[in-house]
């Protein structure tokens, strides 16, 4: 069982330290650039959908500022 934390004293304090994630290699990115494109677009069809909504509950642009 390894810990989670590692503990050492020095003098009359006791430090404790999270123990550091070891980096992993991802050697495949053949996807990684079309789905962030895809995450981004479905955020921005999101916003404009919400800023639509906005207008329309309010009569603002942005409500409290427009």
């Amino acid at each position: 069982m390894t810990s989670s934390q590692i503990t050492t004293e020095s003098g009359d304090r006791q430090n404790v330290f999270p123990v550091e994630a070891k980096p992993e290699l991802i050697e495949n990115y053949s996807t990684y650039i079309e789905e962030a494109e895809k995450a981004n677009g479905r955020w921005a069809m999101i916003g404009f959908i919400a800023l639509i909504g906005a207008y329309l509950a309010t009569g603002q642009i942005i409500p409290g500022i427009f």
